[in-house]
């Protein structure tokens, strides 16, 4: 099954057809893109070792980790798409001159795109790996018979360019990029976690399967690389054709050779089309896949009331996303632009990114959030400095262009008071808020060697404690703890199971005073009301025992709020959880109302 998965993750990673010519080249290329899978399959298995090494360790993982960069994986992944999808138009459809042109360009993207769509719908995460196992096995078939067409096509030896290039500038003005790129990638692909996730939960070993993975990947890529260079020592030259920037790309090069030579050797040009096909097709349907599960996590927590309007179904779905890289495409295509100026992005403007997400996934020393906006600029003018680099053809550009990221990362990391530059806005207005209606403040509670968010035992021996009577936040999470006494039993000794929904009713209300402190029975405009209740008993308890409730906002819609609700004893045992969907109506008539303006704002901070 290892061998299936890394199979899987060799295919989804075909991203691009972008070749380095010459034999340094080629494996400046190659080695640090299968370097970044094993490294990605052998530091994701360590994750879920340290998360207990259960079915959703990894999972549960990438739920709180990966919630600050929702919109940076949701970018990316649309850059992966829309590269691969642009890759094979602009250098294996474009290259064959049909005519008229624009009409042949939306017919070949949409096809390209529907195939992607029927077998991301067909194939889930749980069978992607039997489909792609199939899909394997034909690019393989067709790459032998292109490989022993070969000798018939022509006799001219590989060109291997680029001798001694160490002591070249220009080399590492472009390995350089390359390889913080590449190796950094994968930590900010949906593809990727979603099936370190999958492998980790069938109880598969990821680090074997990217092991092997990125393995096969690497002999893809040599044997694509070197059918590069076969056909260049064919004609002599690289087989380039000149940019609107002015400079010189041969992307296109095998399939302008084996177009040229079809009629005579037609199996040659069909085999290379197939697998070309199977490569796009296996890493544009990992991406609708990915997609689907990504938006379908994201719910509508995080959601504005302007798309809190449209249909659940329409945005959990990855539709819309691909028919805006299908129009991007095409764009692009007629823009003449190349693969490069996409691959730019990747070896900078995500490089601090990437950078900073692996530093959290092993260092939690400091909080979570992400200084958006400094990110983002440090980026943008990564961007810029790589592109005069590249566009002037000065390496130096290009290298501080790709570094420039991750050092700023490790200046923030290190530089003094760093650990205020990761405190959110809702953190900020948590430390510094005091009690509901000001009458208390109380602090929460901290012992050594105790994780932040784990339920605290209850100390023995008659040790003072103090018990934060209004509630506290944890992350998104409002807890609420106290400890049973006999009323809360029944006759047997245990706590009464109608407790459970009273005990999470009343961590309800502490809830709504600290969201809503000037809320006013007697005046408002609104009712709230509970219009289902959920609740799964897991596990006893008894008296004097030590419970938290947790409650927090799962999802919200234009009508209706649902809250989720986990309740656990001083062991940290889970005693149950469930949900409750609220809804609001008017105080005057009782009719269904939106939800208020002033419920939002309160919600969303904490959704």
């Amino acid at each position: 099954m290892n061998f299936l998965w890394g199979n899987s993750v060799a295919l989804s990673w075909m991203w691009g057809l972008g070749l380095l010519y010459g034999l340094f080249g080629l494996l400046a290329f190659a080695i640090p893109n299968a370097l970044g899978l094993m490294l990605f399959g052998a530091l994701t298995q360590v994750i879920a070792k340290r998360g207990g090494n259960g079915p959703d360790a990894l999972g549960s993982f990438f739920a709180n980790w990966s919630r600050p960069y929702r919109l940076v994986f949701f970018l990316y992944q649309i850059l992966a798409i829309t590269l691969t999808l642009f890759a094979l138009v602009r250098y294996a459809w474009q290259p064959l001159g049909l005519e008229p042109s624009g009409l042949y360009l939306l017919l070949t993207v949409l096809v390209i795109l529907a195939a992607a769509t029927l077998f991301g719908e067909e194939f889930d995460i749980r069978r992607i790996k039997f489909s792609h196992g199939v899909l394997g096995l034909i690019a393989l078939a067709a790459i032998v018979v292109l490989w022993v067409q070969l000798p018939d096509i022509g006799s001219g030896q590989p060109m291997m360019t680029g001798a001694n290039p160490f002591m070249g500038l220009n080399f590492w003005g472009y390995a350089v990029p390359i390889c913080v790129g590449l190796i950094l990638g994968p930590w900010l692909d949906l593809q990727q976690w979603q099936r370190a996730i999958q492998i980790q939960r069938e109880g598969k070993s990821p680090l074997l399967s990217y092991g092997f993975g990125g393995s096969l990947f690497f002999l893809l890529l040599l044997a694509h690389g070197s059918l590069a260079l076969w056909v260049a020592g064919q004609n002599g030259m690289v087989p380039m054709r000149p940019g609107i920037d002015g400079l010189s790309y041969g992307e296109d090069g095998i399939t302008r050779f084996l177009w040229a030579v079809a009629a005579a050797h037609p199996w040659a040009f069909g085999a290379y089309m197939v697998t070309l096909f199977i490569m796009t097709l296996t890493t544009l349907d990992s991406g609708y896949v990915s997609l689907r599960w990504y938006l379908s996590k994201s719910g509508g927590a995080s959601r504005s009331f302007p798309l809190s309007l449209l249909p659940e179904a329409l945005l959990g779905s990855p539709l819309p996303t691909l028919i805006f890289t299908g129009f991007f495409t095409v764009a692009a295509v007629w823009l003449k632009l190349e693969l490069e100026y996409f691959m730019i992005f990747y070896a900078t403007f995500f490089v601090g990114y990437a950078a900073l997400a692996l530093v959290r996934a092993f260092h939690t020393g400091q909080g979570n959030a992400l200084p958006q906006v400094k990110m983002f600029c440090v980026g943008s003018v990564a961007v810029v400095i790589f592109a005069y680099g590249y566009f002037l053809s000065n390496p130096w550009g290009m290298m501080v262009g790709s570094v420039l990221p991750v050092g700023y990362v490790i200046w923030m990391l290190l530089k003094p008071g760093a650990a205020h530059e990761f405190v959110g806005g809702v953190e900020e207005l948590e430390k510094t808020a005091g009690g509901p209606r000001g009458e208390l403040v109380m602090q929460e509670e901290k012992e050594e060697g105790i994780e932040p968010g784990r339920v605290v035992p209850f100390p023995k021996g008659g040790v003072e404690v103090t018990t934060d009577l209004f509630g506290h936040f944890e992350g998104k999470w409002f807890v609420h703890t106290f400890v049973a006494t006999y009323a809360d039993t029944n006759s047997v000794g245990n706590v009464y199971f109608g407790m459970y929904a009273m005990w999470v009713g009343k961590t309800r209300e502490l809830f709504f005073n600290r969201c809503l402190p000037k809320f006013n029975l007697k005046t408002t405009p609104y009712y709230i009301l509970t219009r289902s209740f959920e609740h799964k008993f897991m596990r006893e308890t008894r008296e004097f025992e030590r419970v938290s409730v947790k409650i927090k906002v799962g999802e919200y819609n234009r009508k209706f709020v649902t809250l989720e609700h986990a309740i656990f004893d001083s062991a940290g045992n889970q005693l149950g959880k469930g949900k409750q969907q609220l809804i609001f109506v008017s105080s005057a008539d009782y009719k269904l109302l939106d939800i208020p303006n002033e419920v939002y704002e309160a919600f969303v901070a904490y959704a």
